[in-house]
């Protein structure tokens, strides 16, 4: 297994500190650190209602990020989309495979790689990536709002790595 170093720019304010990739300020923590607190969270309220609460929290942040890197890198519809796979997939997160999109009609079908959340809840034959689900319909409607479409979405995950018999994980987009 090969490494390499991080494929995106990270440049740190001598003054504050503060963390930057692209146009974003950006926070750098260990995987377990995250994961666990995610688990603490999901233990106390339970998976239903966490998901319930990061997929909103999540959809606006996705739809915010999207905004921001169109703007900073001058992109706009399929190129913001991919740039958003990619970024996700350098930041360790898993790789974010797209295997079907149409903006306008607001349909994406993403594969899941190497879910960080997979690799520290290991095979416990349930959905565990669902933090990342409002992700993809943010993304999509900021996109599509971009473009003048009228089309809003929602996205759900279908398949996960930490399921029986799967390797890979699934999440889909479709419109409202």
């Amino acid at each position: 297994m090969g490494v390499h170093a991080p494929e995106m720019p990270i440049e740190v304010n001598d003054e504050t500190g503060v963390w930057t990739t692209d146009a974003l300020p950006m926070l750098y923590v260990p995987r377990h650190f995250f994961v666990n607190n995610h688990m603490g969270i999901e233990e106390e309220i339970g998976a239903e209602r966490y998901a319930e609460i990061l997929y909103k929290a999540g959809y606006k942040s996705a739809h915010y990020w999207c905004e921001k890197e169109a703007a900073e890198h001058g992109i706009s519809g399929k190129d913001v989309w991919d740039h958003y796979m990619k970024r996700l997939s350098q930041r360790g997160w898993g790789f974010f495979i797209t295997e079907e999109l149409d903006i306008e009609a607001g349909t994406a079908k993403v594969r899941l790689e190497n879910s960080a959340f997979v690799y520290q809840y290991g095979q416990v034959n349930r959905k565990v990536d669902y933090m990342f689900t409002g992700w993809f319909a943010g993304a999509m409607d900021q996109i599509a709002e971009s473009l003048g479409y009228a089309v809003r979405t929602k996205a759900e995950q279908t398949q996960c790595a930490a399921e029986e018999g799967c390797d890979v994980g699934y999440f889909e987009v479709t419109p409202l």
